[in-house]
């Protein structure tokens, strides 16, 4: 449909899979990143209008993401981000609208991308010592969650990495305790290691529902959770939940880590202490390792340059997976790089940022 996009998707897919294994090759993905945003600041309108009225301009032959101003992820909930005419949406993937009435919308027009970014990536970071193992998720099916791009991630890594036994433990209403109750007695019986994926809300919900019930799941078990808390009435910290889900289900801590992935991003990050435990190795701080083919950084919220090794501001990402809208993304997010990754330090105090607004000036 589009030549240019067939040659860049077939750039972006060779270099995601040259770098599947773990490796960095950061300016052959800089200068793809240069040439993608290049081609979405003229097929993508809102995007266009952004680079047309920015102060930070695109250089010729520019081998620096930053050279592009990045889409704040506000622009999601009121414009159409896409280089595509709807009817050609492969899917569309929505916020939860928890927050505002308006719901952020990210239109897919082909999904290989976004299928090949998270199967690597899961494999490298959950699953980097088992080819398939038994899955509970603690999440809507993407049946009754057709608009949720966590849902339809969690059920392809179902048909991906699970064994038999994988489910939902889920009903309309919510969670299902009691199937997943029987379902890690059944773990324990069997003698088979599990993975838990879901919202930390929702594993939050189990610790309350299951009060004094406690597992000792195999070894070789593990949690991935992911979401915040926003819009909730209540709200755990990152390092009691992970306690309590180590005591819950006997898990080592290390065992237990955060994904990182935004309706908006085609890409996930996970935290590294599942790898370096799996490979025996002292990996420093818990940080979130972007993939080969992602770029973070954080930016000034005033004037959106980049900031000094563990300066705090604004978590900014660049994701050549979102070929189809754009690939420069500036979150809300505070953030400090650690080490190869970042640390995640909570949210900017309203839900636009300063130095977003101040290039639509």
């Amino acid at each position: 449909m589009n030549s240019q996009r067939d040659r860049l998707w077939k750039k972006i897919t060779a270099l995601i899979d040259r770098l599947a294994p773990g490796g960095r090759d950061d300016r052959a993905r800089d200068a793809l990143l240069c040439e993608v945003l290049a081609w979405q600041a003229e097929k993508v309108q809102p995007y266009r209008k952004l680079v047309e009225s920015s102060r930070l301009k695109p250089r010729q032959q520019c081998r620096r993401a930053d050279s592009f101003v990045a889409l704040p992820t506000e622009v999601f909930r009121y414009a159409r981000v896409a280089w595509h005419d709807s009817s050609n949406d492969r899917a569309v993937f929505r916020t939860s609208g928890t927050t505002v009435s308006a719901r952020g919308s990210h239109h897919i027009f082909d999904l290989s991308l976004y299928d090949r970014a998270a199967r690597v990536r899961a494999k490298y970071a959950l699953f980097p010592d088992v080819e398939l193992m038994r899955l509970f998720v603690l999440a809507p099916t993407y049946q009754q969650a057709g608009d949720s791009s966590l849902s339809y991630m969690l059920e392809r890594f179902i048909a991906w990495f699970g064994s038999g036994q994988s489910e939902f433990v889920w009903r309309d209403d919510g969670l299902d305790l009691e199937k997943l109750a029987r379902a890690l007695d059944r773990a324990v019986k069997d003698n088979v290691p599990v993975a838990l994926l879901g919202t930390s809300f929702a594993f939050v919900h189990a610790e309350e529902g299951f009060q004094e019930q406690r597992w000792s799941l195999p070894h070789g078990s593990r949690v991935m959770q992911t979401g915040g808390f926003k819009g909730r009435s209540r709200e755990v910290q990152s390092e009691v939940l992970r306690a309590s889900l180590s005591k819950r289900y006997g898990i080592d801590e290390a065992y237990i880590i955060q994904e990182y992935g935004m309706t908006e991003l085609c890409s996930q990050m996970y935290e590294t202490t599942l790898r370096d435990a799996v490979e025996r190795r002292r990996g420093g701080a818990r940080r979130f390792y972007p993939p080969g083919w992602v770029r973070a950084s954080v930016v000034d919220p005033e004037t959106l340059a980049p900031l000094k090794a563990r300066d705090a501001g604004l978590l900014r990402i660049d994701d050549l997976a979102n070929l189809d809208s754009v690939c420069a993304i500036q979150t809300s997010d505070l953030a400090r790089v650690e080490q190869d990754g970042f640390v995640l330090l909570g949210r900017a105090t309203g839900s636009t940022p300063r130095g977003c607004s101040i290039v639509w000036d």
